[in-house]
Parts: C-alpha cells; sequence; structure tokens
C-alpha cells in the first residue's frame, strides 16, 4: 500500500474533473507515479495533454475530498487499492481500461481468486433468479468467485448464490462505496461487505447515475474468467458485459429460456453470436478447465405425488393460468390450489401477477 501522501496523489489524479482515465494512464506513463506528475510543472505536463487540461489538474482543489476518502480507507475492512498496488486485481491489468484507483469494502484476496461474472435482467423471473442463484451456489462451491452488479433481479440472486457456495461473491457497483443502491439491498450490501467484497472505481458520495452503470461492466466482466447470462432483454445492460468479456477475451456462456419470453431474447441472441449455451454449473467448470465437483444446479426437493407430478408436467416452465392448468390436468380448482400451494413451499413454482404460476423447480 502507498503511504498517505502517496495515495492523496493517486486520489487527486482521479479527482480533477475533466481528467479522465485514458488521461491519467496517459501521465502515469510519462511521468511514473502520481508523485512526479505533480511535481512537474503545467508547461512540463502540457508536453503529455492539453496544457488546459494540465493547469487544471494542477489547480484543483480536492483537499476535503481526499480527506474524506483517507478518512474512510482508514476505517476496519475499507482499502483504496491503486494500479501500482500488488493487490490490484491482475486480471484487470490486462484489460484495455483497469481503473486508476479501486474503493474495497471486504475481502482484497477475492480479486484475485478465480472468478466468474453472473448478470441478467433487473427484472427476472421467478426462474430467472432461481437459475442464477443455484448456478451461483454450485459454482462458488467449485471454488470460483461470482461476480456480479447488485442490482435487482438477476444480480442479486447471483450474490444470494455466491454466498450461499463454499466461495463467495464480488459487487462492483455504479455508485461511491459508501452508498448502496438499490437502498431494497442494503441487507445484501451488508452481508457482502462481511463475507465477500464491493469494489467500486467512483469517489465517495458519488450518485446513481445513469452514465456510470454500463461504465462498471467493464470492471465486472474484467475481473472475471467468463461471463454467465441468465436472463436478458434484447436491449438488456447485461448484453454490455457480455460484449465486454468476448472483447477482454473472455468465455460468454448463456442460459437458455423460453422462446415466447422475452427475458429469453438476449440469451438467444448471444447463443446465436456463439455464447456456450449452460444448464448446468457443470458446462462452465468444464469449458473453463476447472474441477467438475459441482452438482447439478437446481437442489432436489421432496418427492411428489402422482397427482402433483401430472400437474407440474401440466405446468410446463411457461407462465399458466388457473383455468388453464385445470384443463390439462383433470383436477378441480380446490384440489389444483392445495397442490399449487404445497409445491410454491418446496420451491417447485412460483406464483405470478395475474394468477398465474411459473416452474422453476426439478
Amino acid at each position: 500500500m502507498p503511504s498517505t501522501d502517496a495515495l492523496a496523489n493517486w486520489l487527486r489524479l482521479t479527482l480533477a474533473p475533466g481528467i479522465g482515465s485514458e488521461t491519467q494512464r496517459r501521465l502515469l506513463a510519462d511521468f511514473g507515479l502520481p508523485d512526479n506528475i505533480f511535481a512537474a510543472s503545467a508547461a512540463t505536463l502540457g508536453r503529455t495533454v492539453p496544457l488546459l487540461q494540465a493547469e487544471r489538474l494542477l489547480s484543483h482543489d480536492s483537499g476535503n475530498e481526499i480527506a474524506m476518502a483517507l478518512a474512510w480507507a482508514a476505517e476496519p475492512g475499507n482499502c483504496i487499492l491503486t494500479l501500482a498496488d500488488a493487490a490490484y486485481p491482475q486480471r484487470l491489468l490486462d484489460t484495455p481500461d483497469p481503473p486508476t484507483v479501486l474503493y474495497v469494502k471486504g475481502r482484497t484476496d477475492l480479486l484475485n481468486a478465480p472468478a466468474l461474472a453472473i448478470v441478467g435482467s433487473r427484472n427476472a423471473t421467478p426462474q430467472g433468479e432461481a437459475n442464477a442463484e443455484a448456478f451461483a451456489a454450485a459454482l462458488a462451491d467449485a471454488g470460483l468467485t461470482v461476480v456480479s452488479g447488485m442490482a435487482l433481479g438477476i444480480d442479486a440472486a447471483a450474490h444470494r448464490g455466491g454466498l450461499r457456495g463454499s466461495g463467495s461473491t464480488i459487487a462492483v457497483i455504479g455508485t461511491g462505496i459508501d452508498r448502496v443502491y438499490p437502498a431494497r439491498n442494503q441487507v445484501l450490501a451488508r452481508d457482502i461487505a462481511a463475507q465477500g467484497t464491493i469494489v467500486s472505481e467512483f469517489p465517495l458520495g458519488t450518485p446513481a447515475l445513469k452514465e456510470n452503470f454500463p461504465r462498471r461492466n467493464r470492471i465486472i466482466s474484467g475481473l472475471a474468467h467468463g461471463c454467465l447470462v441468465v436472463e436478458a432483454a434484447e436491449r438488456s445492460g447485461s448484453l454490455i458485459t457480455a460484449r465486454l468479456a468476448g472483447e477482454q477475451g473472455r468465455d460468454v456462456f448463456a442460459v437458455p429460456g423460453s422462446i415466447h419470453s422475452p427475458l429469453s431474447k438476449g440469451c438467444h441472441r448471444l447463443i446465436k453470436q456463439g455464447a456456450k449455451l449452460v444448464d448446468d454449473a457443470r458446462d462452465i467448470l468444464e469449458e473453463l478447465g476447472l474441477a467438475t465437483a459441482a452438482g447439478k444446479a437446481t437442489p432436489a426437493a421432496p418427492a411428489l405425488t402422482a397427482e402433483a407430478t401430472r400437474l407440474l408436467d401440466s405446468i410446463g416452465f411457461d407462465p399458466s393460468d388457473i383455468d388453464s392448468l385445470a384443463l390439462r390436468s383433470g383436477l378441480t380448482a380446490e384440489r389444483l390450489y392445495a397442490i399449487l400451494l404445497q409445491m410454491e413451499l418446496d420451491g417447485r413454482i412460483a406464483s405470478l401477477p395475474g394468477g398465474r404460476f411459473q416452474r422453476i423447480g426439478p
């Protein structure tokens, strides 16, 4: 870790307005450490970057922001990593646009552990969330760290699965690390900070700005050996992560779904473009050349009666309403509701808005 004064200069470099990551890297390439950058004159820096940028960098007062960041980093479990730190994620260094600094809460060792990104829709189906959590738990049990973006839906389910397995999880967020977005993930964020890692490249206090979330996606994919997309619409932000993963030389995997579901269209498009179709965690482990100790992505549930088995077959894997199920199964509405309730408690189905039901278990 750099000294406090050295870290202050790293922060100063990243906090100056109008000095983006590309400019930061050009300055670091020509001058070495930030200490050397701030010891130079504007005219000297102007040989590397436009003089106006050089003057802005040297004149901007970010003292309060630096003091806040240093105080945050001094708290137990917090740290700020720079490009020069040994603990900085090595896989990110191999990407075209590594963050100059990373704000980290939790376990820094996970940043260099074998990892897989799992991403998908914020408006996921119950089936999608169940798949994401089960895949994540199986992959974590096999020794992979699960990386995602702590959004609602698939991201949150992936983090829960990572925490449930014997491995852990990394959340890459699009706000300052002192904020939790969305607010509904407060408990999840606390669990990840305690057992895993939360990472952000954005300064403390940065709110949830729309343009920052696509940018953080390159870190999600960059930290991992591959990227699994569980559910995604045709214009999903998850497809950005998948594209970045491919550009970074990572494997891209996709879980297929119903041809009728809008949330399957993004995954199907990825498969058409060359992503590897997977329906079991072992497919990913084998592709990555890792141990195949993981079992099926979906855990076993209690045995079904013949009547319940017939009903489950009637539901299939697309959402179904009660009238359709009565016609397919031949059961009365009263009997249907009794069996559906038990299957929901067993985790085999989920109830959806509009009185519909969807299969999420074996």
